[in-house]
Order: structure tokens, then C-alpha cells, then sequence
């Protein structure tokens, strides 16, 4: 055959790969190679597992901005490298149908605005049955999001679990109510999650001061220092949040400020804090959430391209809403009557 001649058809010659298989850096940026269906309708019509929904939103930043990249960063430079999860022993997109469902709306310089339209998709999608999974955006973007989802599985029976560096309970920032600091203190005013059902994991630092973790006693918040998480490992932390997050309440938002890690892990966040988690502890913390709640939502938030380095940040976050969907698909398996293939096991299975 001359070169540039078509290929016989053959078994040698080329195929097209299935969307699923084609590499990252090929085809459209959709999450994952994920169907891209933004349309309400067609998200009822079709009333997937979960919907991936961008939240690209930055301007309640206090110090480095750039988030509002996060979502088209974490569709389109994330390295995917397959989808069968080892330690779960799943083809994980055999089990769970995910759709990109797109963006909400974040017009430049319109807090109000934006807010009201990542509101407005997150929680039409939770109304469907359908898990959100947000991706920021900064942190500010979680009080409307949570907010939709409170709409949509009962006002003050949403319990949160949030791994941060930072409370953001503040009361204002810079004359701002609705920085990035501050969202937390902004559900639990409203009655969207009580104070009792919102746990804090990773805290570390020098912030917030006494009185804003006075008035988050006084509300029945509990918080895991990352001290705590160092004199008594992740996994038995992680144990004792879950459970205190879900207690009396219905179903449970995860928020995952990428910042809870090490910024030597995740340098590509507008507040990096050092001393923080590592990635094989934050992801198995996510799995385990997953695994074990009532899951209604998720959001990954400060992911800030511009000061990333080759990725990392991004992959992390990538990898934090692919234990997401790897765990959601494991217990459809389980429901089903399956098990795990080689070489994973079942989590609740005896060692």
C-alpha cells in the first residue's frame, strides 16, 4: 500500500477508539469524554446517575485569583488514564451513567448574578434525582450551590462535610457578605444546614481567630484539626465526620476546597496553606464519604490553573470527583448482586 492510500479493511487497519477510550488530550473537553447535555430536557429526559455542572466564578477571592479557569482546566488538561478503579475492581462508567451538563451562568463582576444562576442549575438538577457534581469556581460558589440542593431534599436536613484549610465562617471580608470566606456562616443563617450536621476536616493555619470559632460553637459545628489528623490518622478522623455529618439528617453535601491539601501537592490555589492532607488521603476520604452516605451532592472548588504546576492541582481535583463516581458505581454493583473483579475487594467486605 502507497503511502497516504486508504487502509485496507482489515483487521490492521486503524479504528476509531469509543469516545471513552480516546485520550484526554482528544475530541471535545467534556469531563471524563462524558456526554455533553446541557439542556434541563434533555437532563430529564435522560436523568443520568450524575451530571458534572461548572461553576466558573472567581471574583469573591480574597487573595489569588484565577478559579474561574477551574472547570475548563479540570475538563480539558486532566490526565485520564482509564476508568476500571483498581482498589474497587469496577469499570466505573459501566455502572454509573455521568453527563457534562455544562456551566451555570457567571457573568464578569456579578456576584448576585452568578450566584443565582449556579443556584438555580444545581438545584434543578438535584430536583431530577440526579447528583450534582460542581466544579469551582472558589469556595463562595458552595452557598448558592448547597442552598439548591437544600431546596431540593429538605430545607435544614442537608448535612455537610467539608475538607478545608479554612473554616470560611467568617461574617464579612472586606465589606463582602459573600466572599469566599464566608459562605459557611451564609447556610447556616439561612437554615439550609444546621449547625450540628456541618463538619470541618483539615483546619489548619493561623484563621480563623477565636471569636469566628466561638460563634461556630454556638452553632453545634464540629471541626478535625489537621493536628488531629496527624495524633489520630486520616481514616479514624474521617470516620468520626461522617458519621457526626449525617446524623439526623437526610442526605449529605461534600465540599472539597482543593486547598485542604499540601500545596506542595495542589500549588495552584488562591490560599495555599502548608501542612496540609496528601492525595491518598483526601481521595480514600472522599471514597469513604461515598461510599457510606447518603450522598445528595458534591462540589471541588480553588482550583486555580494559573499557578499550577504540570497539573498537579488539577489531577488531584480530577481524581477527587473520580472517587466520587467510582464509589457511587460500586454501590450500584453492590445493589445489583455484583462483586468487585480483579485486583479490588469489596470495602465492606472482612480483610
Amino acid at each position: 500500500m502507497a503511502y497516504g492510500e486508504p487502509a485496507p479493511d482489515d483487521t490492521t487497519a486503524a479504528r476509531e477508539p469509543p469516545a471513552n477510550d480516546a485520550p484526554g488530550y482528544e475530541g471535545l473537553a467534556t469531563f471524563c469524554h462524558r456526554p455533553w447535555l446541557p439542556a434541563p430536557a434533555d437532563l430529564a429526559a435522560r436523568r443520568p446517575d450524575v451530571a458534572v455542572i461548572g461553576a466558573p466564578f472567581d471574583i469573591a477571592t480574597t487573595h489569588r485569583p484565577g478559579a474561574r479557569f477551574g472547570p475548563r482546566a479540570l475538563r480539558a488538561l486532566a490526565y485520564e488514564s482509564g476508568t476500571y478503579h483498581l482498589d474497587l475492581g469496577i469499570e466505573i462508567f459501566d455502572w454509573l451513567d455521568v453527563v457534562d451538563a455544562g456551566d451555570a451562568r457567571c457573568p464578569s463582576g456579578q456576584t448576585e448574578a452568578s450566584h443565582r444562576n449556579i443556584r438555580a442549575k444545581v438545584g434543578g438538577v438535584a430536583g431530577l434525582g440526579i447528583i450534582p457534581v460542581v466544579i469551582g469556581g472558589d469556595h463562595s460558589i458552595t452557598w448558592p450551590a448547597a442552598s439548591g440542593v437544600a431546596e431540593a431534599v429538605g430545607w435544614g436536613e442537608l448535612g455537610v462535610l467539608h475538607f478545608d484549610a479554612h473554616a470560611d465562617t467568617a461574617n464579612i471580608i472586606d465589606g463582602n457578605l459573600a466572599s469566599h470566606g464566608t459562605p459557611m456562616r451564609r447556610l447556616i443563617e439561612s437554615g439550609a444546614v444546621q449547625g450540628r450536621n456541618f463538619v470541618q476536616v483539615g483546619l489548619r493555619g493561623y484563621w480563623p481567630p477565636p471569636d469566628v470559632f466561638a460563634w461556630m460553637r454556638e452553632q453545634g459545628m464540629r471541626w478535625h484539626l489537621m493536628q488531629e489528623i496527624w495524633e489520630r490518622g486520616s481514616r479514624a478522623v474521617v470516620t468520626d465526620a461522617i458519621a457526626q455529618a449525617v446524623d439526623g439528617c437526610r442526605a449529605l453535601y461534600l465540599s472539597v476546597d482543593i486547598d485542604v491539601l499540601d500545596p506542595g501537592f495542589a500549588p495552584g490555589t488562591g490560599t495555599p496553606e502548608p501542612g496540609g492532607m496528601t492525595p491518598a488521603d483526601l481521595l480514600r476520604a472522599v471514597r469513604q464519604t461515598a461510599l457510606d452516605t447518603p450522598l445528595a451532592a458534591v462540589d471541588i472548588v480553588e482550583v486555580s490553573p494559573p499557578y499550577d504546576h504540570a497539573e498537579n492541582t488539577v489531577n488531584n481535583a480530577h481524581r477527587v470527583a473520580m472517587e466520587v463516581f467510582a464509589a457511587l458505581a460500586h454501590r450500584r454493583r453492590s445493589a445489583a448482586g455484583g462483586v468487585p473483579g480483579l485486583p479490588g475487594r469489596d470495602p465492606h467486605g472482612i480483610s
